[in-house]
C-alpha cells in the first residue's frame, strides 16, 4: 500500500470506508499535467531559495518529466493525484522525492492545479466558440439576404433575414467569449506559497514563481489563497450562460426544422431516425444541446452550494469542486464542434422561407409604418391596420387603398440603421464578424 502523506500521526492504517469516501485518485488524476507542472516550478523555487542544490534540482525536474511520460500505474492506491506523483518521484529518486514538500501543502498545491487546468479550460472554450461564431458568420455571409420571419412571443413579427438570424447567435457568442476573458483576467494568480494556510515558511520568490508558471501575479493572502475557488465558479457560470445561448440555439433549430416550418433540414450524419417510424428525422443533437444546458445549470447551483458555508481556510468539502469542472468541460467539448457542423450543413428550403416571410401578418408594421411616414400619427396609423386586420382585409390590399404598396425586398432594405436586418446591413456585419474570428481560415471543422 502507498505511504500516506500524513500517516505519521496515526497508529493504524485509515479504514475501508475511508479511503472509499476520501480518496480522490479516480478522478483528480485529471490534474496530474498541471501538478507535475507545479512540482517543477516548486523545485526550482526551492533551488532558487537554496533549499535544494542545484543537482537535486535538475534530479527531481529529469524524474518529474519520467512520472508524467509513464503509463499510469494500473495497480496504483494513491490517495490523490499529488501522494500518487510523491511516490512515483520516491521510486525513481528515493528520498530526495520528499524533500520537494518542504514549506508546500496539498492545499496550494491543489489549488494551483486547478487554476492552471482552468486556464486551459477556458482557452479551449475559447477556441471552440470562436469556432461556431466564425460558422455563423459565414453562413450569415452567405444567407444575408435570405428572407425568414421573426418571430416574438413564438407568433410571426417582421420579416429578417436568416443572415441576421445567425449573427443573433454570434453577438451571444462574443459576451460568452468576454465573460471567459473576464474570469480568466480575475482567476490568474497563483496560490503555490500560500502552503497550508499561513504562507510558506521558505523565502521562496513568489512573484517569479507565479511568473514560471505562466500567471500574472501570485496570490495576495495565503488563507484567501487555498480557499479560494471564485475561477472554477465563474468557469461553470460562463459554461453554463454559453450552452443557455446554445440551448436557445437549438430550440430555434428544432423548430425552423420541424415539419410544421420545415424551412431547413438537418444533416444526415447529425440527426437520428425512428426504430418504429420510417419517416423520422430527428433533431437528437440539438435535443442534447438543450438537456446539457440544464444540467450546467445544475452544476453551477451545486458548486455554489458547496462553496456558500465555508470557513476558512480550506476544508475537505472542496475535494468535491473538481468533478462538475471535468464533466462541463468534456461537455462543452462535445457540444460546440457538434453545433458547428451541424450548422455548416444545414440545408434551407429559402423558397419556402420566403413564402412564410411574405405572408400577410408579416406585413402589418411594415403598413402602418408607411401610413405614419405619410403624416399619418403612428398610433393612428396602428389602429387603421388593425381595423383592416378585424375586416379580413388583406394588407397588400388595404395597402393599396391607402396608395400604399408592400414589397418584402423594399421592406428588408429599410431596415439599414445599425444592427438592423437589411441585406447591406447583415453583409457588413457578417464580414466583420469573420474577421473578427480568424478570416475564412481558421481550425477545421
Amino acid at each position: 500500500m502507498t505511504q500516506r502523506m500524513w500517516g505519521g500521526r496515526f497508529d493504524v492504517a485509515p479504514s475501508g470506508l475511508l479511503r472509499a469516501l476520501n480518496d480522490s485518485f479516480s478522478f483528480d488524476v485529471a490534474l496530474l499535467a498541471e501538478d507535475v507542472e507545479g512540482s517543477v516550478a516548486w523545485a526550482r523555487a526551492l533551488g532558487d531559495a537554496g533549499v535544494l542544490a542545484a543537482g537535486e534540482v535538475e534530479t527531481i525536474v529529469q524524474a518529474a518529466g519520467e512520472v508524467l511520460a509513464a503509463p499510469l500505474a494500473p495497480e496504483s492506491d494513491a490517495e490523490d493525484v499529488h501522494s500518487y506523483v510523491e511516490a512515483a518521484l520516491r521510486e525513481r529518486i528515493g528520498p530526495l522525492a520528499g524533500k520537494l514538500h518542504t514549506g508546500r501543502s496539498r492545499n496550494d498545491q491543489v489549488a494551483t492545479d486547478l487554476k492552471l487546468w482552468l486556464k486551459k479550460a477556458c482557452a479551449e472554450a475559447a477556441a471552440l466558440v470562436g469556432d461556431l461564431a466564425r460558422t455563423l458568420a459565414r453562413r450569415a455571409l452567405e444567407e444575408h439576404a435570405t428572407p425568414m420571419p421573426g418571430y416574438t412571443h413564438s407568433k410571426r413579427a417582421e420579416p429578417v433575414t436568416f443572415g441576421h438570424w445567425c449573427l443573433a447567435y454570434v453577438e451571444m457568442l462574443r459576451r460568452d467569449l468576454s465573460r471567459l476573458d473576464d474570469a480568466v483576467e480575475r482567476g490568474d494568480e497563483c496560490p503555490l506559497g500560500s502552503a497550508a494556510l499561513s504562507g510558506t515558511p521558505v523565502p521562496v520568490d513568489r512573484a517569479a514563481l507565479a511568473s514560471s508558471l505562466g500567471f500574472a501575479r501570485a496570490t495576495a493572502n495565503s488563507l484567501d489563497g487555498v480557499s479560494d475557488r471564485d475561477f472554477a465558479a465563474e468557469y461553470l457560470f460562463c459554461a453554463s450562460m454559453l450552452l443557455s445561448h446554445l440551448s436557445r440555439l437549438a430550440e430555434d433549430l428544432i423548430f425552423f426544422t420541424s415539419d410544421e416550418a420545415g424551412y431547413a433540414e438537418l444533416p444526415d450524419t447529425l440527426a437520428t431516425g425512428s426504430s418504429r417510424m420510417p419517416q423520422k428525422k430527428n433533431p437528437d443533437v440539438l435535443e442534447l444541446v438543450r438537456g446539457h444546458a440544464a444540467r450546467a445549470v445544475g452544476e453551477l447551483t451545486g458548486f455554489l452550494a458547496l462553496l456558500k458555508g465555508l470557513p476558512l481556510a480550506y476544508d475537505k468539502d472542496l475535494q468535491l469542486d473538481k468533478e462538475p469542472l471535468f464533466r462541463t468541460r468534456a461537455t462543452l467539448a462535445l457540444v460546440l464542434p457538434a453545433l458547428a457542423a451541424l450548422l455548416a450543413g444545414l440545408k434551407l428550403d429559402r423558397e419556402r422561407m420566403l413564402a412564410a416571410a411574405s405572408h400577410d401578418l408579416l406585413l402589418a408594421t411594415e403598413l402602418a409604418d408607411a401610413l405614419a411616414g405619410q403624416g399619418v400619427p403612428f398610433r393612428e396609423a396602428h389602429e387603421i391596420v388593425g381595423a383592416g386586420m378585424r375586416a379580413g382585409t388583406p394588407m397588400r390590399e388595404l395597402a393599396a387603398q391607402q396608395g400604399l404598396t408592400l414589397d418584402l425586398e423594399a421592406i428588408l432594405a429599410k431596415k439599414g440603421a445599425k444592427g438592423g436586418t437589411s441585406p447591406a446591413r447583415v453583409k457588413e456585419a457578417a464580414e466583420a464578424a469573420i474577421v473578427a474570428f480568424g478570416g475564412f481560415g481558421g481550425r477545421e471543422e
